[in-house]
């Protein structure tokens, strides 16, 4: 018999329609729609709202600029609809003079929403500026998952000028919802784990203490119009460090049948004291690849993710990627293992024939490295051998999920990435491999000496 609690831990992350932040960053996420054509003008509208929604009330700012001018555009109504689970929870008219609308939300227990603010008389549409922002308030933002905003344009320039058919646009963000589920070991002794979603609600949590397995399911719609919204799909398993018959040195995870590459999953026993973390990480192009898998069956698509994770004894390392054309392919590693602020680091790479597996010679690169959606340093070199290293010392406050990327690999304009997360005085864990093009990926023991 499974238990289930809610913590009420809940944190707003986007899923990102199009490049832009980071899901693990702090502060605010950011959702840019790009290309919004509105009678000739393209505009994009960016969609903020608080990483973490615990206090009483929180802001949500929506935000249309012209592409050409860089400009805010001027006297924009939004109708602005919030969905969730396919219900929804209020459609209406909001207007701002100068392009930015801020709206104060508060979560309440409420059967209605309720708005408070000005209207107009043209469309009814709900006065916000910064100074004096709408107030909404009921029962919103009180569970966990997907939410979804649909989003038109219908006038601009003038407050008079309303525009028909201008397109819906949609920004889909999602609550994360930590939740503690009750399972029983081998010994039938209760153990805790809590399951921490970056994407939907967890469900069907069951731990298998014969297989020394775990299985949940979360709600996903594989069609190419919700994927294309998708950038990462992040789920965190926790349990405590002294459940020994569920502590291999790594795991294996499936999702639907389809088993997952090592770079998926990445264990993390830094961040928690007393707690290990099984982190599994989708990218979108891992997604697409699951989704060709399944469509061989020539059975229906499913509208979910089935998750399995298992004990394993494999390593996972060195970390290998392939850009999207599978021309190249690049190892890293890094020395020290445990990457520390304040510590320098080596990062050491090879450039090989994608198909040969030959280092390449005279390879020129730009090394990248991003952490929460921002680039912290950019280099651009020559491995003359095939082989290089690049060192960077991260600063006291530069920690957390960090993307390591090499662009212009050969001056082709292919690039790839790896993602590691720097944890505070603990060092490193690997979180993901982005693999642009995710065929054939092998991985092998790490070795400490540049391997060309």
């Amino acid at each position: 018999m499974i238990s289930l609690k809610n913590f009420g831990i809940f944190a707003i992350v986007v899923c990102l329609l199009f490049p832009a932040s980071s899901v693990y960053g702090h502060g605010f996420g950011v959702d840019t729609i790009s290309s919004v054509d509105v009678q000739g003008k393209q505009l994009s509208i960016m969609v903020e709202m608080p990483m973490y929604f615990e206090n009483r009330q929180d802001q949500i700012t929506i935000t249309a600029v012209e592409d050409e001018s860089k400009e805010n555009a001027k006297n924009v109504t939004f109708l602005i609809g919030l969905f969730h689970k396919d219900k929804m929870i209020f459609r209406n008219y909001f207007f701002s003079e100068n392009g930015v609308l801020p709206i104060i939300v508060t979560p309440t227990e409420d059967s209605e929403i309720t708005i408070h603010g000005e209207q107009d008389s043209l469309l009814g549409a709900w006065h916000g500026t910064e100074s004096n922002p709408v107030e909404i308030s009921g029962p919103l933002f009180n569970s966990g998952g997907l939410y979804n905003f649909e989003i038109e344009v219908r006038t601009i320039d003038e407050p008079t000028n309303i525009i028909e058919d201008s397109g819906i646009y949609n920004a889909d963000l999602s609550l994360i919802e930590t939740i503690s589920f009750i399972q029983q070991d081998s010994e039938n002794n209760d153990v805790e784990f809590r399951s921490k979603s970056y994407f939907d609600t967890v469900t069907n949590f069951v731990y298998d203490s014969d297989a020394k397995e775990i299985r949940f399911e979360m709600p996903f719609d594989w069609s190419e119009k919700q994927m294309s919204h998708v950038s990462v799909v992040h789920v965190e398993t926790h349990f405590p460090k002294d459940f020994v018959e569920f502590l291999p040195p790594s795991y294996s995870a499936t999702v639907n049948g389809i088993e997952l590459f090592k770079s998926s999953v990445s264990v993390d026993d830094y961040t928690e004291d007393n707690e290990r973390i099984v982190h599994l990480v989708l990218l979108q192009d891992h997604l697409r690849y699951m989704k060709n898998e399944m469509k061989k069956s020539d059975k229906p698509l499913p509208d979910n993710m089935l998750f399995t994770l298992s004990t394993s004894e494999d390593i996972a390392f060195p970390l290998e990627a392939y850009t999207k054309s599978e021309d190249f392919k690049v190892n890293l590693s890094w020395d020290p293992l445990e990457v520390q602020p304040e510590v320098p680091t080596n990062f050491i790479f090879t450039i090989r024939d994608g198909r040969t597996n030959e280092p390449l010679r005279s390879s020129d690169y730009t090394f990248v490295i991003i952490q929460n959606g921002k680039e912290i340093h950019r280099v651009s070199g020559m491995a003359q051998v095939g082989g290089d290293f690049e060192k960077f010392t991260f600063g006291e406050g530069q920690t957390g999920p960090t993307i390591i990327k090499f662009e212009n690999i050969r001056n082709t304009g292919q690039e790839t990435e790896f993602a590691l997360v720097v944890v505070p005085e603990f060092g490193s864990i690997v979180i993901f491999v982005l693999t642009i093009s995710i065929m054939s990926v092998i991985f092998v023991t790490r070795k400490s000496s540049l391997n060309i």
